[in-house]
């Protein structure tokens, strides 16, 4: 039994957004993702750090999932700004349930305990997003970062976000208070995809060691976080 993590799957199985278009690290990436993927056990659990399907709505995302429930171990997902298949977690979780994958969860407004661990997240928020609702849709993410870390019980905490809450030039001081708040361990993002991988923050900042995990970053291969 392990915990990984991987963001940026960036799947597309009806082939309407092929992902080698972006460069040769893109290549045979979903193959690439199976065969890593394959090294794993049933009782292994990974989270998906956001942009997991290119799917406009559940329906078109189905054959991704179907590719994700295949793959070994349990995952959860967590929403990125190109999820667009994205809605209530009752109605994803019920389309989980209609299709019979039973190896996909939902990390949103929750946590999920791993052994000594909360594994807290939400999408986060980065500068470069709509400026002209930028304060509404940031504190709404606090809210539910803050909501995932109060679920989190006293556990050690290990805390996933789709954009980078501290990047070189920038930083979210909303979303980084709460994980300094929170004596969150580590936090793993993605979002960073070819030449932005130079700019990503990773080390140790406060309380929290931080690390990129966009799937190109990390050669499609999951992170190993524990046993």
């Amino acid at each position: 039994m392990a915990l990984y993590v991987i963001g940026d799957l960036h799947l597309s199985l009806t082939g309407e957004k092929p992902m080698d278009v972006f460069g040769e690290m893109w290549a045979n990436h979903v193959a690439r993702t199976q065969e890593a993927f394959s090294r794993l056990h049933d009782d292994d659990v990974t989270v998906l750090a956001g942009d997991t399907s290119w799917g406009m709505s559940l329906d078109s995302a189905l054959p991704d999932f179907a590719f994700l429930d295949a793959l070994p171990g349990k995952k959860l997902l967590l929403k990125g700004n190109h999820d667009y298949w994205w809605t209530t977690a009752s109605k994803m979780k019920a389309f989980f349930a209609a299709h019979g994958f039973t190896t996909l969860d939902i990390l949103h407004n929750n946590c999920f305990f791993y052994g000594d661990y909360a594994l807290c997240g939400t999408r986060g928020w980065f500068y470069e997003e709509d400026a002209a609702h930028a304060d509404k849709l940031l504190a709404r993410e606090a809210l539910r970062l803050e909501a995932s870390l109060r679920a989190a019980e006293g556990r050690r905490i290990l805390c996933f976000l789709h954009y980078p809450p501290i990047y070189q030039g920038y930083q979210c001081p909303e979303l980084l208070t709460l994980l300094d708040r929170w004596h969150v361990e580590r936090c793993y993002y993605g979002h960073l995809h070819g030449a932005t991988h130079k700019r990503a923050f990773e080390g140790r900042r406060a309380f929290t060691d931080y690390a990129l995990v966009s799937a190109d970053y990390l050669g499609f291969v999951p992170k190993k976080i524990c046993d």
